[in-house]
């Protein structure tokens, strides 16, 4: 069966014609960036992702930049279905000229004022510095609020998102092509052995018979042929027949191949269809595995077996690349 894994494209017409409402073939690995300049700082979001049977987006971000945690999920469940997800905001703070420093006159004031409460209370008091006073929470002005951070927390991941998809997209179709590639050869070897099948089963019961007719021979040659309780060697040929013929139809292998055919073509129509695909096609593989496996069991021939073990190797290359879908 040597031949039967060369390399064969079947092209698909179901995946030249994608519908409207046809989504992209995502892998579940992925990466982008996008940044945003603000009032306080550079913004930064970062999404990457591996494989994972269910999404699991974690998000890490400054806590005074959580408030924008809830649309952020929001967004990113949205467009992604599956996949470990892992999205960074950061905030890199303004320095120099970029950031000039403000007084915030009434924080101040109020400072002033519980400064003049306490040293009136205590008059050993030591007097505020410079510095504790620029320390005190408020004093500074801030550049920009958290709330007002959000909506360039959103494009930035906007931004990202739309990268990361279009990524996963890049991959998810060079996954196809593995995927289709190699359930081309599975179908070339089902056509392949639903063309030898009847010719290995008839040289198998060919086979089968002779030994039987030759190990009836050397049974009868031995015995009383004039014993009343022997068989008529007629009768005996007869019953060896009909048991060879009903091991040929337990070894008979044309559903298999008509289910495995069946498969290939749902596989097909799965990777062509909108949506998530990768649990399907889980589903999918291990009705491949069943079916090479059965062959491999009524295999009547040593030609058979190699096709068994390559349909099974195909099917395995198949759910190596399965895992990387969404």
């Amino acid at each position: 069966m040597g031949s039967i894994l060369r390399s064969h494209r079947i092209p698909d017409p179901n995946l030249t014609k994608p519908t409207a409402e046809r989504r992209p073939l995502q892998s579940m690995t992925g990466y982008a960036l996008a940044t945003r300049d603000t009032p306080a700082g550079q913004l930064a979001v970062e999404l990457r992702s591996v494989n994972s049977r269910f999404l699991d987006l974690s998000l890490r971000m400054p806590d005074e930049l959580r408030i924008a945690e809830p649309p952020l999920r929001e967004l990113i469940g949205g467009a992604v279905q599956r996949g470990k997800l892992e999205c960074r905001v950061a905030l890199r703070a303004a320095t120099g000229a970029d950031a000039p420093a403000a007084v915030d006159r009434a924080a101040l004031e109020r400072l002033a004022a519980l400064d003049a409460t306490v040293r009136a209370a205590l008059p050993d008091a030591a007097p505020l510095s410079v510095g504790e006073v620029l320390r005190w929470p408020g004093v500074i002005a801030e550049q920009a609020s958290a709330e007002s951070l959000v909506p360039a927390i959103l494009e930035a991941a906007n931004e990202a998102l739309a990268d990361f998809v279009a990524t996963r997209a890049r991959e998810g179709r060079r996954l196809a092509e593995l995927i289709l590639e190699r359930a081309a050869r599975i179908d070339e070897i089902a056509l392949q052995v639903a063309a030898r099948a009847p010719e290995l089963l008839a040289a198998h019961e060919d086979r089968l018979v002779e030994r039987l007719r030759g190990a009836l021979e050397r049974l009868t040659a031995g015995s009383d042929q004039a014993s009343p309780t022997a068989i008529p060697h007629d009768e005996t040929m007869a019953r060896v027949r009909q048991e060879v013929t009903l091991h040929g139809m337990r070894i008979d292998v044309d559903e298999e191949i008509g289910r495995l055919r069946a498969h290939v073509a749902e596989l097909r129509r799965i990777l062509a269809g909108p949506g998530p695909v990768g649990k399907r096609m889980d589903f999918l593989l291990q009705e491949f595995n069943r079916e090479a496996n059965t062959i491999g069991s009524k295999a009547a021939a040593l030609e058979m077996t190699n096709a068994s073990i390559d349909l099974k190797l195909l099917v395995e290359q198949i759910r190596e690349q399965t895992q990387n879908i969404e």
